[in-house]
């Protein structure tokens, strides 16, 4: 009787265990220290006074959103080449370190091996950007109050009304720290998970890491450029509405998920409100293909001899 409740799938304390171990086993990774320093250096950089800052872009909120899209783009970037590079890399290693074959004679399911190497990827992702978030609030916070104060001390000189002044305080905060910058945060690492699932799916079939890795990488352009194909599908004359050309677009569009949707971190950077339907409906999307690709990696893992 235990040993059938010990091959149930998903134990939560066996995949805990597994995403524990792989988490461990990536913060050993050189790649990882790279990609880490670059972060740290380029956030960092951000407490000094760049020539960038200097110019005309600089007045009033220019500042505020040339530093949200720096830091934003550098936590994109990490998210998205460290979503694919480590999870490319993952089962490679197991195999060649021969862990897989141990791990997989306890006997552990194959589906929580799977689940449990995901989830400890996105672990890695989601404290890094926690980290990495904290940076950007930390420097952004200083900013917005050193920007605060110059601007509220020329509009006194400049004899405005505390109307005015009390609308340029609160314009100026819209582009510090709110919400809904959080929320373009949360959606960089909820697209970093299903990136992370595609290349999990990839390294299933695939026997060279640098074929994962380029493909992965081919798989993300695909799902930020298929939204723009589907529209010049249908606005082609030639193109017509066929029902397989739209059976076409749709399974397209259900493979290759619309990486766009998670472009919510340019209105943040902009100082928009974000609203929270928004982000879970970003949240559910995430949930379908990420459940997806598990799923078919598992299909393709489960018919692997090990």
């Amino acid at each position: 009787m235990a040993r059938e409740r010990s091959n149930r799938w998903l134990q939560p304390r066996r995949v805990n265990v597994i995403a524990m171990n792989t988490f461990t086993q990536l913060v050993r990774m050189k790649v990882f220290y790279f990609l880490m320093i670059f972060a740290v250096i380029s956030l960092a950089a951000q407490f000094f006074d760049l020539p960038q800052y200097g110019g005309v872009e600089a007045i009033y909120t220019g500042e505020l959103q040339l530093l949200k899209g720096w830091c934003m783009g550098i936590m994109k970037l990490f998210a998205v080449v460290f979503g694919i590079t480590a999870t490319a890399l993952l089962l490679p290693k197991d195999v060649e370190d021969r862990t897989l074959y141990t791990i997989l004679a306890k006997p552990v399911p194959r589906l929580d091996y799977l689940v449990g190497k995901l989830l400890g990827v996105l672990l890695l992702i989601f404290v890094s950007l926690c980290l990495m978030n904290l940076m950007m609030t930390l420097v952004l916070s200083f900013r917005t109050n050193v920007l605060l104060d110059q601007q509220v001390q020329i509009a006194m000189a400049k004899g405005w009304t505390e109307v005015a002044i009390d609308s340029l305080r609160q314009e100026i905060l819209s582009h510090g720290v709110t919400w809904s910058l959080q929320g373009g945060v949360l959606a960089i690492f909820l697209q970093a998970a299903i990136i992370g699932s595609v290349s999990l799916l990839l390294s299933t079939f695939s026997t060279s890491t640098l074929f994962t890795i380029i493909v992965s990488f081919m798989t993300y352009l695909a799902g930020y450029f298929q939204a723009d194909a589907a529209e010049y599908y249908r606005a082609s004359s030639e193109a017509g509405t066929t029902t397989f050309g739209s059976l076409l677009m749709k399974l397209v569009a259900l493979v290759f998920p619309n990486y766009q949707l998670f472009n919510i971190t340019d209105a943040a950077i902009q100082g928009q409100s974000i609203a929270l339907a928004a982000v879970g409906t970003l949240a559910g999307l995430t949930l379908f293909y990420v459940v997806l690709y598990t799923l078919l990696s598992w299909f393709v893992f489960s018919d692997k001899e090990f």
